[in-house]
């Protein structure tokens, strides 16, 4: 199982172990981390599980879909080149020791 860390706006870091083929977002709810609401349950539709990818992985995750960079247009926090919804990341064994931080605000 990929080691994901998920890093929170006040510095809080948090790894879990993520099942192949989960989301990061699935991950981080059901590891009761803060900052990932996921308020859709994960069908690209709220923008609440934003996210800024470690610069070193965005070519180990898949491109973000045109839903996806259009729900990407509705978050809260500021936008950034390595920015990504976690409900569309899957986790794998490329991802192990992903980093992830979480903006400050998902609303």
């Amino acid at each position: 199982m990929p080691h994901i860390t998920y890093v929170e706006a006040s510095g809080q870091s948090t790894t879990v172990n993520i099942p192949e083929g989960w989301s990061l977002m699935q991950g981080a709810t059901t590891n009761g981390v803060e900052g990932i609401l996921g308020e859709c349950g994960g069908s690209c539709a709220c923008a609440t599980c934003h996210c800024y990818v470690a610069e070193d992985y965005l070519a180990k995750v898949l491109p973000a879909s045109d839903t996806e960079l259009a729900m990407l247009d509705n978050v809260a926090a500021e936008r950034r080149p390595n920015s990504r919804l976690a409900c569309q990341i899957k986790a794998n064994t490329a991802l192990d020791g992903l980093v992830v931080h979480l903006p400050a605000t998902q609303e």
